[in-house]
């Protein structure tokens, strides 16, 4: 008997066997744009084309309207203005200057009533059951933090004002916490992985050491964990980079998986993270995205069958890209070459 999307991710993450391996894809907008151009599928037809295992679900901005600067793209809840390619880089910090609790407490931080759940219901039911639903808010505490005080001043902010270090990323978290909450109470049940993100990494290792990690970070990613797991989710962590000194606080904080896992940064190669890892905690991705832009599509369907040999053995693994998004200029032979391997791989394998 064929089983669902949804039950073979929760097999996974059980460390159970299943029919196969499950798929993940994101996907930029002009990626799925030029798929449409292509292959003449909107996004749900191209994701049941490679098999996409996931679903995911959003909140709606509905609070007051937030004025963009001539010549900046987009701005955050917390005002942050940006612009440049995609969500492009802050124009500005406004709390670089900040050194009292009162400065930090009187600047207009969002409400999240500003965020509307109301559909996420509704959305999650329409795919009756058949995938497995991503929910909850993006969640990126550390990146609002360097945008709203500036990666330089932050560092400084931990060293020399940790109360006020502290107080900003309480009041970042508090807020996606509570729009969260909101999402699970109202669609918990029909919800199944809490997904959130912070880049963590950079190419040659970690952005914070540890202690500054476990003093400052761990404090905010453990209660968006223990959020999670009070609804029965299980939650999901994205991260590019090296960040592999950082796993074992992740794992030990509940963390139940680590998404989307750049093999060519520092001390991220699959086959110490599967062999160190694997068994501890729900492993995606690894299949290296540069590759897939760079390389001819035998190359891509070689890298990918040499990492499901070495992510499969023994469960707890999702295939897919190791970047969030599959950007536009990807080949699109790359991507369904990538994806109609994962597909094809034999569950004898696993």
């Amino acid at each position: 008997m064929a089983i669902t999307s949804k039950e073979r991710v929760l097999l996974t993450f059980a460390y159970k066997k299943t029919d196969r391996i499950p798929c993940w894809c994101g996907a930029s907008p002009e990626f799925l744009m030029k798929v449409q151009k292509n292959l003449g599928l909107d996004e749900e037809g191209f994701r049941l084309r490679i098999g996409d295992d996931f679903r995911r679900v959003f909140s709606k901005y509905k609070g007051p309207d937030l004025k963009i600067s001539p010549g900046c793209t987009w701005i955050s809840p917390f005002g942050i203005e940006r612009k440049g390619i995609g969500y492009g880089q802050p124009v500005k910090h406004p709390l670089s200057k900040a050194k009292t609790i009162k400065e930090i407490l009187d600047y207009q931080w969002p409400e999240p009533e500003w965020m509307d759940v109301s559909r996420i219901r509704q959305e999650s039911l329409s795919w009756s059951g058949k995938y497995a639903i991503l929910g909850g808010e993006w969640s990126p505490f550390w990146h609002d933090a360097i945008d709203l005080v500036g990666m330089e001043n932050l560092y400084y902010m931990m060293y020399d004002s940790p109360e006020l270090a502290k107080l900003v990323f309480d009041k970042i978290t508090g807020f996606y916490y509570k729009v969260s909450e909101n999402t699970f109470e109202a669609a918990g049940d029909v919800i199944d992985i809490f997904f959130i993100g912070n880049d963590f990494g950079s190419q040659n290792g970690p952005l914070i050491g540890l202690k500054q990690f476990e003093r400052f970070i761990l404090p905010s990613l453990l209660k968006l964990i223990q959020l999670g797991h009070r609804y029965g989710l299980k939650v999901m962590l994205h991260s590019c980079g090296g960040y592999r000194p950082l796993i074992p606080l992740m794992i030990k904080s509940g963390l139940d998986a680590l998404h989307s896992l750049q093999p060519k940064a520092y001390g991220m190669e699959p086959s110490a993270l599967k062999e160190d890892y694997g068994n501890q905690i729900l492993l995606n991705g690894a299949i290296d995205s540069q590759l897939l832009i760079e390389g001819a599509p035998e190359t891509v369907k070689k890298e990918t069958l040499r990492i499901l040999k070495i992510m499969s053995p023994g469960g707890g693994y999702i295939s897919g890209a190791s970047h969030d998004y599959i950007l536009e200029e990807t080949p699109l032979e790359n991507v369904l070459i990538m994806f109609d391997t994962i597909l094809d791989y034999k569950i004898s394998t696993l």
